[in-house]
């Protein structure tokens, strides 16, 4: 199994498309770079900010491939590889290791409620059908069922599962995943934030980083967090992560990561819209985030 330690600012990586909606490799290559060149420490292509919710196998295929390819060992890729059942998951999960991703990151089975009997089993059998670092992610809202800090603590005692990214907002599930992950009896056991607003919070509370999808606007600034935390200078860390909240309050407007995208196209790359239907934002909203974008940049964010 590869070795590799989780941690700093993940980029959850725009997948660019074209007008008609394919792929647009050269573009995802500029990104890749882009998102290396501005410090960031990790690349997740196919997560929730790379559509991979609405991407094809063939599809994936090839954003990870491209991804493995520009990243050239420069950071870690980490490939989204979940599905809704254990047998799609192992299949796309083998597929991403043959494209050359370094961890996988699998969502929580999805739409059928799931007990947690049922998500550990998932996991396990996942776990032991594919030899890759595997992330647990946990984003309720989206899949309708969450990992609960028990199972997690279960989880983590299977050696290639090695961290959790919760998204749930919960911070107090986050401190559950931490604790959680002190249990592991093989290894270390990685926490990482999935909403962008408590990112320092995690690693205050001994967490390891965040896969952060403001990143794909402010890069940067993202990626400062983290720096700077490690430097010791957790105070201004803070005010790096309390720095996106006018970007974050434009997520009313909209999907979320439509408005990611969205905002990467207005400071003008060539990222293309969200895969229909889900690529629609209100005038008022265009107008909320050039504000906010131009007020940020005053700011010297980047």
């Amino acid at each position: 199994m590869k070795s590799v330690e989780l941690k700093g600012i993940i980029v959850p990586i725009l997948t660019p498309m074209n007008e008609d909606e394919t792929i647009n490799v050269e573009e995802l290559r500029s990104q890749v770079d882009r998102m290396i060149d501005s410090g960031i420490h990790g690349i997740f292509p196919c997560g929730t900010n790379g559509e991979g919710y609405i991407l094809s196998t063939d599809e994936k295929r090839l954003v990870i491939e491209t991804v493995v390819d520009q990243a050239a060992g420069r950071v870690p890729v980490y490939a989204g590889s979940g599905a809704i059942s254990t047998k799609e998951t192992i299949e796309q999960s083998q597929m991403a290791k043959a494209a050359g991703a370094d961890v996988l990151s699998i969502i929580c089975p999805s739409f059928a409620a799931a007990s947690q009997e049922e998500i550990y089993t998932h996991y396990k059998i996942v776990a032991e059908a594919v030899d890759l670092p595997i992330v647990l992610y946990n984003i309720p809202a989206r899949a309708g069922n969450a990992i609960a800090p028990a199972t997690v603590g279960r989880l983590a005692q299977i050696e290639n599962i090695i961290g959790a990214k919760d998204s749930s907002g919960n911070f107090a599930n986050i401190l559950g995943y931490i604790e959680a992950g002190k249990k592991k009896t093989n290894g270390k056991f990685y926490t990482l934030s999935g909403n962008d607003q408590l990112i320092i919070w995690t690693l205050l509370a001994g967490g390891t980083g965040g896969i952060a999808g403001c990143a794909n606007v402010y890069p940067e600034t993202m990626a400062s967090i983290y720096d700077l935390f490690i430097e010791g200078k957790t105070e201004e860390a803070r005010r790096a992560n309390e720095s996106i909240q006018n970007f974050r309050d434009c997520f009313k407007f909209g999907n979320p990561n439509t408005i990611v995208k969205t905002a990467a196209a207005l400071l003008g790359h060539n990222v293309g819209k969200c895969r229909a239907p889900f690529n629609q934002i209100p005038v008022a909203g265009i107008d909320a985030l050039k504000k906010v974008l131009e007020e940020d940049r005053m700011k010297g964010m980047r």
